[in-house]
């Protein structure tokens, strides 16, 4: 018996001795983001500068990432999802991917139309999707809304990128919260026959088609005209600011939720306020060109010389509750 005993207490010995020889984990967290990794790596960099705290992340298109999440279930190592538009973010809330997070310093940073109603999710930056003209064809008192694009003054003179596109679907579906799918079909329908050209792939060709007079206006996201024209200053290119004696400008968002089963929650949550400050802000806006969502900070450099703008009001997310209806009633509208 005194041997066992021996034993035994020379084993649990052992171990206690194995397990202080250890090194510590160093705290991590771990995220999955649509956002390319030149946009999202310096923000990172500088929070593990501050914090000793390591962010591993994986990149991928949103779709690819949500799918994953939904797989990996439980056992999934991610702790945060960062992606773009806000009916991604809802699609994978309604997945029951994310779980709500109470944070004040969140509530405080994020305007409640940029995030979700059960804090499943929060905007990180804000991007304004409106018109760009070309300035030697059209004068900016020829434009107004969305909604005029379909009166017969621009017959043969938009431009529209492919409806298969998420900014497009989440367009048209503030254009059925606002209207009605009734009168939002018609909309679109004007669009359609007021088309110059087939639709484009991307916003940077669309631009260029307006540039080179093949038609005069289109609805682009305001970042891909801050790229374009960075290379090419000389394009006869303009922002107008849509709707702003109505609904406002359409905007959306990228943003981060945390996920249901995180490994790592507190840190998590952690680097989701610290994300929302100033200094992380800027930098997030300043890598795409896109707009702050904290209102308390401003955009800097080409982004502040556009102006300002009343943007649209409406919660976000009925980019996500809206998005069947308004992919059906684009393809009903023949737009594709």
């Amino acid at each position: 018996m005194r041997i066992v005993i021996r034993s035994l207490a020379v084993s649990l010995l052992a171990g206690w001795l194995v397990a202080c020889s250890e090194p510590p984990k160093e705290p991590e967290v771990v995220v999955y983001t649509s956002r390319k990794d030149h946009l999202i790596r310096p923000v990172f960099d500088l929070y593990t500068k501050e914090t000793g705290v390591k962010v591993r992340y994986t990149t991928d298109d949103d779709g690819a990432l949500i799918t994953r999440l939904a797989a990996e279930g439980s056992n999934s190592p991610a702790d945060l999802l960062i992606t773009v538009d806000a009916g991604n973010l809802w699609q994978a809330a309604e997945q029951g991917l994310f779980q709500p997070v109470s944070s004040e310093v969140l509530s405080a940073n994020v305007p409640a139309n940029l995030r979700d109603s059960e804090n499943r999710w929060f905007g990180q930056t804000v991007r304004a999707r409106t018109l760009v003209y070309n300035t030697q064809r059209v004068a900016p008192e020829e434009l107004s809304t969305y909604e005029a694009l379909a009166e017969p003054q621009w017959k043969g003179r938009l431009c529209l990128r492919t409806s298969k596109k998420v900014y497009n679907q989440s367009l048209v579906a503030t254009l059925i919260e606002r209207h009605g799918e009734e009168q939002a079909e018609q909309i679109v329908r004007g669009w359609v026959e007021n088309l110059a050209t087939d639709v484009f792939s991307n916003d940077t060709a669309l631009m260029e088609a307006i540039a080179a007079g093949q038609c005069d206006v289109g609805i682009v996201n305001t970042y891909y005209l801050g790229r374009l024209i960075t290379d090419k200053p000389d394009l006869p290119l303009a922002l107008f600011w849509a709707n702003q004696g109505t609904s406002g400008v359409h905007i959306n968002i990228s943003g981060i939720g945390l996920t249901r089963h995180a490994p790592h929650s507190e840190e998590a949550i952690r680097l989701m306020e610290w994300m929302s400050t100033e200094l992380p802000q800027r930098v997030l806006a300043e890598q795409n060109l896109e707009y702050p969502v904290n209102p308390a900070v401003s955009p800097t450099g080409l982004v502040t010389g556009w102006g300002e703008f009343q943007g649209d009001d409406l919660n976000v997310s009925v980019a996500g509750s809206r998005q069947v209806q308004a992919v059906k009633l684009m393809d009903r509208a023949g737009y594709r």
